[in-house]
Order: C-alpha cells, then structure tokens, then sequence
C-alpha cells in the first residue's frame, strides 16, 4: 500500500517521470564526458592506464597535422554557416509567400534528402565525383569537349563536393526552422508595413529579420556543433580517412585516426576535449554577440 501511495502522490510523480531522462543523461552524457577529460591526462593501451599529466596536450600543441585537422573543421563549420543559414532563410520566406503554390509539397521535396542516412548520401556524392570516366561530373565534362577531372584530388572542388553534399542533407531541415519562425510572426506587422507603403525589402528588414532572431540562433548554434563535429561525409566522400593532403581531414577524423585506428585513447579524448572547448568557445562568443547572452547584471531601463 505504501508502494501504490508513493507511485501515486503528487509530490513524487513529477520526478518519476523525469528520472528516465536524468539516468539517460548522467549514463549516456555525463559519465563518457567526465571519463574522457580523465582519459586525456592518461595514456590508455589495452587497458592499460598510466597518468602523464598535460603530456598529451603538450603534444597536441606541436602536432602540426591536428592545426591542419583545426583549420579545415573550422573552415568547413564557417563555409556551412555562410550557406546554410541565408539561403535557407530566403528560401522559408520564398515558400510562404504568396508566389508559392503546394508548399506542402515542396517541404515535403526538400526535407526528404535529410531522411536519407551519410552513409548513403556519401556514397552518391562519391560516385558522382568519381574521377572515372563514368562519373556523373565527369560526364557532364565530356559532353562540353572536356577531359575527366580529378575532383577528390584538388582542393576547391573536393571542398565544393563536400559543401553540397552538405546543403543537399540539411538545407530541407533549415527551411522547415524558418518556416517555423516565420509562423509565429504576426499577420498584422506585414498589414501595418502595407498600410505605411512599405516596401517587400523593408518588411523583410524591418519585421522579419528582427523577429527570426530566436530562430537564427538556434540555427547558427547547432550549425557550429554540427560543422566542427563533421566527420562521416568526409570519411564517405573519401572512402576512407585518409584524403590527399589530409585535404579533408577534420578534428573528429583525426581523433579517430589516433583513438581506433592508432589505439592511442588518452590522445585521442585529449583532441576530443580540445574540440569541445573550441566549440563552446565558438558559440559562447556568437551568442553574447547575438545579444542572447548577457555578461554581467543588465541595466534597468
């Protein structure tokens, strides 16, 4: 009867129902990010642990193929935030105007890449870059008088591959946010700017930049994690981790190249911890840029 009355009181209720979501995050979030900031202080082998202090992190200053790794993530992550947020934004607006008809089917179109898995997508973007005669670009090459390319081998068109690969999957995804933000803008802001004859760029100016603001956050936060943690569509592209020139080598690539394939664990959590704080420190800054975040006390008005 205790038993029955415990499940059933009010007071206890709300914390049984949160505590799947608490164990999953302490299990599943708290203890691999805690282990692994513990992990690169060690150096792990086999099992094996032995503490070496900031040996690892002294090791990573020097390591110029993990700068390399920095660059291109950081790179990458900046190239995909100039693409995926504007253009997705313009098109949102674009799909809830009045020039467009069946706009359920046209989210419908463009979410559907982002419900196809890396793996695959990868693959596709692979073949049709593929430097042989029957890939598709090289086709499309042949069919101008031109002879095939090597598109994976030459930086500014194995990037573009990767860049597209990535508005291909996520472009969809970002539409449908804006479309969300868009939705909650009133009516009545867009028939007050008619009334006072403004124009289709001042209300976009002046009424939806402003109030997509909350929306272009989120965007812009989860496209920095996304962008520095970007790793399966190049492994894919290139077949493996080891592109020319480590031209698509990125951070998440190198900490799998020195913790699965190099057995070096204690390096490895040490490039994953480094990773971490880059992109805490990353949206720290665009936040407090943002306006989202305020450091210190705010001044009453």
């Amino acid at each position: 009867m205790k038993v029955k009355k415990l499940l059933y009181s009010q007071k206890i209720a709300p914390y049984v129902f949160v505590l799947p979501f608490v164990l999953s995050l302490l299990i599943f979030w708290l203890y691999p990010l805690v282990s692994g900031i513990v992990m690169s202080f060690q150096e792990v082998s086999f099992g094996v642990t032995s503490w070496v202090g900031t040996a690892n992190y002294e090791k990573l200053a020097k390591d110029s193929i993990f700068s390399l790794a920095v660059m291109n993530s950081v790179a990458y992550m900046a190239l995909t935030l100039l693409l995926m947020v504007p253009i997705p934004m313009l098109l949102a607006v674009l799909m809830e105007s009045r020039l467009t008809k069946a706009r359920g089917v046209w989210k419908v179109i463009m979410y559907i890449p982002a419900l196809t898995s890396v793996v695959i997508s990868g693959l596709l973007f692979r073949l049709m870059f593929s430097e042989g005669e029957n890939g598709q670009m090289n086709v499309i090459m042949h069919m101008f008088g031109q002879s095939s390319f090597a598109w994976l081998r030459s930086r500014v068109t194995a990037w573009t591959a990767l860049l597209l690969l990535c508005m291909w999957r996520w472009t969809g995804v970002n539409v449908l946010y804006y479309v969300s933000g868009l939705k909650s803008i009133d009516n009545s802001l867009y028939e007050s700017g008619d009334i006072d004859g403004a124009t289709g760029w001042q209300k976009f100016r002046y009424i939806t930049l402003p109030l997509l603001k909350p929306t272009t956050v989120y965007v812009v936060t989860i496209s920095v994690f996304a962008g520095l943690s970007m790793f399966l569509e190049s492994f894919m592209l290139w077949a493996g981790n080891n592109s020319p020139k480590n031209i698509g080598l990125t951070i998440v690539g190198y900490l799998y190249k020195r913790g699965i394939e190099r057995n070096e664990m204690g390096y490895a959590c040490a490039v994953g911890v480094v990773l971490m704080v880059i992109a805490l420190i990353i949206n720290f800054v665009q936040l407090v840029a943002t306006g989202t975040f305020h450091i210190g006390k705010r001044k009453e008005d």
